[in-house]
């Protein structure tokens, strides 16, 4: 895949009017294919490896919040990086996640061709499916590439995306009190 890729990083140098032959562009296709196929290594992954057992009997349940969750994307229009945070939080029901395992459901779905609402949306059915918890919240803000450096270049822009499950969406406590923990008004 690695050498298609490299062969398709060419074209579009030579498309845009470069000279791939150039000192400075002799390497580019193949580190650009490098850099593609890290940037969208979340198709090589799935939700049952990403937790890998890491669930944890538990009596707690009161909310779980994992606030802050570093996120790098690529928007499926544009191919463009949207880079951002996400807050997630669930109700336990019995079992709880290991830490880690939050953050690289984020990863998994983030390193894949998207746009935001989707990936919020994601995010919050694997943890659902995972936990089978009462309830799960995910809030992700995140500047977009396609909107700054192009288009009407807008640089102080941010986008939120919200996706609340089960108690979160039913109650207006839970909420409110998720939403005050990542500092957020409802």
């Amino acid at each position: 895949m690695s050498q298609k890729l490299d062969s398709i990083f060419r074209k579009v140098l030579i498309s845009v009017g470069e000279d791939p032959e150039r000192e400075g562009l002799l390497d580019t296709p193949k580190r650009a294919a490098k850099a593609m196929q890290y940037l969208c290594h979340g198709y090589q992954t799935n939700l049952e490896e990403v937790v890998n057992g890491a669930l944890f009997a538990s009596d707690n349940d009161e909310m779980v919040m994992v606030k802050d969750v570093e996120l790098y994307s690529l928007c499926e229009h544009h191919l463009l990086p949207f880079i951002g945070k996400a807050h997630v939080a669930y109700i336990p029901t019995g079992k709880v996640l290991g830490l880690s395992k939050v953050a690289r459901i984020v990863d998994m779905y983030a390193r894949r061709l998207q746009i935001q609402e989707n990936l919020t949306r994601q995010i919050a059915e694997a943890v659902q499916q995972v936990t089978s918890a009462a309830g799960v919240a995910v809030v992700i803000e995140a500047k977009h590439m396609c909107m700054m450096m192009r288009g009407v270049e807008k640089q102080n822009s941010v986008m939120s995306t919200s996706v609340m499950l089960g108690a979160f969406r039913e109650s207006s406590n839970t909420r409110q009190e998720f939403l005050q923990l990542i500092g957020r008004k409802s």
